[in-house]
């Protein structure tokens, strides 16, 4: 039986990453649940070293299981058990990693259908993950609020992040946007909220 899927978007310090852990936290504490834990995040400055310490502080008191997956998110699925409680952050951390790949001495976001396929591919992963957890949930970051970029990856990766999050909210049965740490329901157990 599929488990409960949870698409969780909101803009940077929302209090996406705390709320999808408590999320997951209370349903592994009531059926003793392993918590998985599939961080994406690269170090590739200091500022971001400091968030995944942050996040790894965060995290402490529980006994999370940590993979790292910055791409190849299909790779986790032989570590993935049935009954766990799946966190994965963050969608668009992967999605940055994802197409700037190197592929044939340049980048995927260059490569004719390379998102594409890697789209395709993640759909498919999210399914089998979603097969195998109690509950699995998605944390993304709200980008597409902002004015459209002069710049053709950045619009690039705008439309990319605008396909998946739908592809995922189509498929998820709770849908949430962050804002100053308060949930925001758009969709809850499949039913689309009316505003």
């Amino acid at each position: 039986m599929r488990g409960m899927m949870t698409f969780i978007s909101g803009g940077v310090r929302s209090g996406k990453s705390s709320f999808a852990e408590r999320l997951l936290v209370e349903g592994a504490d009531q059926t003793d649940g392993r918590l998985v834990y599939i961080a994406s995040g690269r170090a590739v400055d200091q500022e971001m070293q400091e968030r995944i310490d942050q996040h790894k502080t965060d995290r402490a008191d529980e006994s999370w299981l940590t993979i790292e997956q910055p791409v190849a998110l299909e790779e986790v699925l032989p570590f993935i058990e049935p009954g766990d409680y799946v966190l994965w952050d963050c969608l668009t951390t992967w999605l940055a990693n994802e197409m700037y790949e190197e592929i044939e001495h340049t980048y995927c976001v260059h490569v004719e259908a390379c998102m594409r396929k890697k789209a395709t591919q993640l759909m498919g992963t999210v399914a089998a993950i979603s097969e195998k957890a109690a509950q699995f949930v998605i944390v993304s970051n709200e980008v597409l609020d902002e004015l459209p970029s002069v710049y053709e990856e950045t619009r690039m990766y705008s439309e990319w992040i605008g396909l998946l999050h739908q592809a995922l909210v189509a498929v998820a049965d709770d849908a949430i946007e962050m804002d100053s740490g308060m949930p925001l329901y758009w969709k809850r157990e499949g039913q689309v909220a009316m505003r």
